[in-house]
């Protein structure tokens, strides 16, 4: 277990390496200055070479690159060339609401797609099989920009039930602890707090987690189908064991590595789909913040947050490669 777990921290290095090589240039590519564009219009051309001396942005592009490395190895992504704010800083801010985010809109697709799967997976061409494929491609098949605007129409500018944008109402919340509003009520026990922070979440979670819902429903479904046939299931039947206990107990379990790699999956299709939706509700996350990073060219905060979602994908899948073990006995990594 220690052996595989070095070989896949020492694997990690070159993938980081290479998406940082990649967003610097890209960057270097892309049209526009920051310092054209985060100066007034009336600065002079000795202060956008000034700027550009201060941001380093004179220098070579491999020079600018190697400076970042050694930084960030130390743990320094430098400074946010608009927020003039530590990009370390800024990641710890807005970090929590977009894991926030993943977490209940991944806690909306498992608790329904799983068993919605399972169902019409355990009673093929039945009703619940119909309208599990129905629902799963439209889940599939439904923009995330697009069910949001719809959402924030319906639901918050005809019915007024939710609120369209933001992530508390001012004065409700209680002092951050942990960077997660709905943790942190609990921890307080301000209800309203709590409540609060689920009205704002509901919308942006459930149009993030349309799209993993369907493939969810649809990849349990055609994994409890290919379980169902297996000799194993056959016997446990043969044995007298009840329907649900066969179901549960031997077709599921049996399914769950094939679901669980696909959450794993699905999981940084959720991250860059974020950016998306927090931009669509005004959400305060890292995606919000790389929006407005782009729009400024701003090279020390996009790559921060570039970084923070690689790295953040990758911890995701070797903690999927790590619970094989526990879900199926037959997997070992020695």
């Amino acid at each position: 277990m220690l052996t595989y777990t070095v070989k896949r921290v020492v694997g990690t290095v070159p993938v980081l390496l290479l998406i940082t090589l990649l967003v610097f240039g890209l960057l270097q590519l892309a049209p526009g200055d920051p310092a054209d564009i985060l100066l007034p219009e009336e600065a002079t051309h000795e202060d956008i070479a000034e700027a550009r001396a201060r941001w380093g942005l004179d220098k070579p592009f491999h020079e600018q690159y190697l400076n970042f490395l050694v930084s960030a190895v130390q743990g320094d992504f430098g400074e946010s060339f608009r927020y003039k704010e530590s990009v370390i800083t800024l990641l710890a801010q807005r970090f929590p609401a977009t894991l926030e985010l993943t977490f209940f809109a991944t806690l909306l697709a498992v608790l329904i797609g799983v068993p919605l799967g399972v169902w019409a997976g355990a009673r093929p061409n039945s009703w619940i099989d119909n309208f599990g494929s129905v629902f799963g491609f439209f889940g599939i098949s439904m923009p995330s920009f697009w069910m949001g605007i719809m959402l924030i129409l319906i639901v918050s500018g005809y019915f007024n039930l939710l609120p369209s944008a933001g992530r508390e109402t001012y004065g409700i919340a209680g002092p951050t602890i942990t960077g997660f509003y709905t943790v942190d009520s609990l921890i307080e026990g301000n209800w309203k707090g709590f409540f609060d922070a689920l009205s704002y979440i509901i919308m942006p979670a459930a149009t993030l987690g349309v799209n993993m819902l369907g493939i969810l429903m649809r990849v349990t479904r055609s994994a409890i189908l290919d379980v169902t046939h297996e000799e194993f299931v056959t016997t446990a039947r043969a044995k007298g064991l009840s329907g649900r206990v066969v179901l549960w107990r031997h077709i599921v379990r049996n399914a769950l590595i094939t679901i669980i790699t696909v959450v794993g999956l699905e999981l940084g299709t959720l991250l860059s789909g974020s950016i998306i939706v927090e931009t669509v509700f005004a959400w305060p996350g890292i995606g919000n913040l790389l929006i407005n990073g782009l729009g400024t060219r701003d090279y020390p905060l996009i790559t921060g947050v570039v970084l923070a979602y690689t790295v953040l994908f990758v911890t995701v899948n070797f903690l999927i490669d790590i619970s094989y073990g526990a879900i199926d006995p037959r997997i070992r990594f020695d």
